[in-house]
């Protein structure tokens, strides 16, 4: 093994640099040119996919930010059709109580008035009786008092009297 150290030979050392330059010169001119243009191709396409990506992200956020803007648009305008349709509803409510007490009261003062037209009927009739009993009685008391000709000159003489004082 110390020869091998101790030993330099000049030609082995140019024969070894040449094949050494050839070979960086070959695989200059025909290997790294491709090498080197698929690792840049490469690294495009990772640009353009990082890009992409980037972009994609930013769409993607813009997406999301507009869904929620119609979202909170859909919650407001369901929000305003919820409080109208209550609304509308507390105003039917309203307005059928308002109708209903309306229509309650007119039938109070419709049966009041038919109660009162029946009263004054019943009054009516109540007191065409009282009368037609009355005359009666008055007749029959009448037709006995006067049926003899003594009881009816004391009548007259009564009645004279009386209308003298009044």
């Amino acid at each position: 093994m110390e020869k091998l150290i101790n030993q330099f030979e000049f030609g082995l050392f140019f024969w070894q640099v040449l094949i050494f330059v050839g070979l960086i010169f070959l695989l200059k001119k025909f290997a790294w040119k491709p090498i080197l243009d698929a690792v840049n191709t490469r690294e495009q396409g990772i640009k353009d996919a990082l890009l992409s990506a980037e972009n994609a992200r930013q769409e993607m956020e813009n997406l999301q930010a507009d869904n929620q803007r119609i979202l909170n648009e859909a919650r407001a305008e369901r929000d305003a059709m919820l409080k109208e349709a209550r609304e509308m509803k507390e105003k039917m409510i309203a307005d059928s109580k308002n109708e209903a007490q309306a229509q309650g009261q007119k039938m109070i003062e419709q049966a009041k008035a038919a109660i009162e037209s029946e009263k004054n009927a019943a009054m009516a009739e109540l007191k065409s009786q009282v009368s037609t009993l009355s005359l009666s009685i008055a007749e029959k008391l009448l037709k006995e008092e006067l049926s003899n000709k003594e009881s009816q000159t004391k009548l007259v003489e009564k009645m004279l009297g009386d209308v003298k004082l009044n």
